[in-house]
């Protein structure tokens, strides 16, 4: 939860690295050339760190300055037997800095006058329905700055291996229709997925257009961004990067996700650095300045936000942020998005007043280390065009001073949420300040000292917490950090982190239907064959809080079968607040979160393993799971089955060792103490024989 040490990932690939590096055109400023040969080197150094040492299988990066890319390569495996190098045209998904595709098309038909970015949202698409009333009052601004106050993310089937079937957002306003929001309209931004799905439909519909053709006739053909694509277009996967996922061994087939509006696109760096002229003033054929302008205004500055801080979140118009440190520091505006899938990772940082950016794009990593690197990149192009003289060093909030605590501190421990998680916080009469966390009890607690300026702070100086009572009465937990990551920079983060949650006594009924779930394990069920759930398993184990009576992680109690999160914090950590209901059939029960079905373990029996037996996928559609008895476990078994289905099998951690989609073996030894799941349409059949 919190990171007092700087970030430093420690596994290390031991693969070739193969770089591919554009001389690119020189530019010609004041009276002066420039080549950026340091800045290629630089950024060549850089992106084999990220590969090499911090866990990036591979990374593409370009610098665009004045409409010309100066700097562009890539570093890293590509495909498994080394066949197919890595070149500036291999594509990558681009996750949530797809939403930056989706906002330029909301402001270009604000600029046709075809839609008002303060007129509800109801008057362009009347069937978009709630139960909480407050819908009507939503509006294009508030989808695009993250204040809408919907729960966060529909993603049922929306992660599938190629796979472009659209049913997460055709079922968009389906599972809208059934839900509330967690606060007014405008209240206050946190970051939802589902507001920008709402808002390409809204694109849909007041354009006539399907999504995918809007964004080539508006926007990918006027710039010339021939690599970039959606899953609807059914791209040649031979063009996309490898990838890979830690647990399992070997190359996986390619990732889609299939909300497109909110983070489905693919793309390469420098594409996304022909992307930000749009940005920059140099394409004002695709959008208009005003309304480039206007993307770029804070739009994060409700009432509930913290004090200003060095920071790497201030929305703006589908931005992450419109003041991104550290260039503030050297008097620049800055705005970047960033977009992270399971297995693909983006980040595009622009400069507008000098007119330049660097997109970076990555397979395995994270978006943060994405825009690290190009963040160290953009710099280094600046120093050696002059805009800069020196580097800034890096910063911190310096040492604790040693200071008696007022004793009104002390009110501050307790118990403080956040999304699907709960830590506990003691303070002593000393002024020490421990952090622990209910769901990882493994992990060391977290120190901080209470300082002369009322804060609390880590020893090295690099997190700094204190407290906030808002004037809606809850108190928040604001943390502000410094964390480096050796080799590429520093990253600044200012967020109300976690809020005090209060204990509460449940009615006997209530209190026996929880303590009954409690600790039981539930398997999902509605994903389709071809979902990277599978591989990541989406098996939860639901554990009612010891340390904070009436609550299941950070969602109230509020019945025999439901649970809700009522956290309200701005910015990441109250995102995707989907409570927990559970209902009953035939004697078994089922957990619906956000339109995800699972079931609990009590259901699951062991798979027969016979000479020969079938499973069949019942009317529901429902996946079929089993678990694997110490008798069976070290069996071989055979599974035939149609093309339109897959199994997967889990060892005894619940680690994917086997899915079908991905392995092109049909027999699998099977682990004691682990699962196996079949899935397919309703009806289909397995074939299972022990050989």
């Amino acid at each position: 939860m919190f990171n007092k040490k700087n970030v430093i990932i420690a596994s290390f690939f031991l693969c070739s690295s193969l770089i591919f590096l554009s001389a690119g055109p020189t530019i010609i400023k004041a009276d002066s050339v420039i080549t950026y040969e340091g800045t290629r080197q630089a950024a060549k150094e850089k992106a084999d760190l990220l590969t090499n040492t911090y866990g990036t299988n591979s990374v593409q990066y370009a610098i665009i300055d004045h409409g010309s890319i100066v700097v562009s390569g890539q570093s890293g495996k590509n495909n498994e037997k080394g066949q197919n190098p890595l070149t500036k045209d291999t594509m990558y998904g681009i996750g949530s800095t797809s939403k930056m595709f989706t906002t330029v098309a909301v402001m270009q038909l604000v600029d046709q006058d075809r839609i008002d970015l303060d007129t509800p949202i109801v008057q362009y698409i009347p069937e978009f329905t709630m139960k909480d009333e407050r819908y009507k009052q939503i509006t294009p601004r508030m989808l695009l700055n993250h204040s809408s106050g919907l729960d966060g993310s529909s993603m049922t089937n929306a992660f599938l291996f190629e796979d472009n079937d659209t049913y997460a957002y055709d079922t968009l306003l389906k599972q809208l229709a059934g839900q509330t929001l967690k606060a007014d309209p405008g209240a206050y931004s946190v970051y939802c997925n589902d507001g920008f799905t709402l808002a390409q439909i809204l694109i849909e519909r007041v354009s006539g257009m399907d999504f995918t053709f809007y964004i080539h006739r508006y926007i990918t053909e006027p710039l010339g961004m021939a690599n970039t694509v959606t899953p609807l277009d059914s791209p040649n996967t031979a063009k996309m990067a490898g990838l890979y996922y830690p647990t399992y061994a070997g190359q996986l087939p390619n990732e889609t996700f299939n909300v497109i509006g909110t983070g489905g696109i693919y793309s390469t760096a420098e594409d996304l650095a022909r992307f930000s002229q749009i940005f920059t003033g140099e394409a004002e054929e695709v959008l208009s300045g005003k309304s480039a302008a206007a993307m770029a205004q804070d739009e994060y500055k409700t009432p509930l936000w913290p004090d200003d801080a060095d920071n790497s979140t201030e929305y703006g118009l589908g931005w992450d942020s419109v003041n991104l440190y550290p260039f503030g520091e050297y008097g620049i505006k800055a705005l970047t998005k960033g977009g992270n899938t399971f297995l693909y990772h983006s980040s595009l940082v622009v400069l507008p007043e000098q007119n330049m950016a660097a997109a970076v794009v990555s397979s395995g990593g994270r978006s943060e280390f994405d825009e690290l690197l190009a963040k160290e990149i953009l710099l280094q192009a600046l120093k050696e065009n002059g805009t800069i003289a020196e580097f800034k060093p890096e910063k911190s909030y310096g040492v604790p001073v040693k200071a008696n605590m007022p004793e009104s501190v002390l009110q501050y421990s307790g118990i403080y949420g956040a999304t699907n998680t709960t830590i506990n916080i003691d303070i002593t009469e000393g002024g020490v300040m421990s952090i622990t966390s209910e769901q990882s009890p493994d992990n060391p607690a977290q120190i901080f000292e209470y300082s002369a300026d009322g804060t609390f702070k880590s020893a090295d100086g690099n997190v700094m917490i204190s407290f906030v009572t808002e004037e809606n009465g809850r108190i928040y937990l604001w943390m502000r950090q410094y964390a480096s990551l050796p080799g590429l920079g520093q990253r600044a983060v200012s967020e109300y982190n976690a809020e005090k949650l209060q204990p509460q006594d449940l009615p006997t009924e209530t209190k026996e239907a929880w303590i009954q779930r409690d600790g039981k394990k539930y398997y999902p069920l509605n994903e389709k064959y071809t979902s990277l759930i599978y591989l990541v398993s989406g098996t939860i184990q639901l554990n009612v809080s010891k340390q904070l009576p009436g609550y299941v992680l950070d969602k109230r109690i509020t019945g025999p079968n439901t649970a809700v999160s009522e956290l309200q914090i701005p910015g990441t950590s109250g995102r995707d607040l989907s409570g927990y209901t559970f209902f009953t059939l035939d004697g078994v029960e089922y957990l619906n979160i956000g339109g995800s079905i699972l079931v609990n373990e009590d259901a699951v029996k062991p798979v027969n393993v016979a000479e020969k037996s079938i499973v069949t996928i019942p009317s529901s559609g429902y996946a079929k799971w089993y678990t694997i008895s110490d008798k069976d476990g070290g069996k071989t078994v055979k599974v035939s089955m149609s093309s339109k289905a897959s199994f997967a099998v889990y060892n005894a951690e619940g680690t994917c060792i086997y899915f079908s989609v991905i392995g092109t073996n049909d027999q699998v030894e099977l682990p004691a103490g682990g699962s196996i799941v079949f899935a397919g349409d309703a009806g289909t059949k397995f074939e299972i024989s022990a050989q």
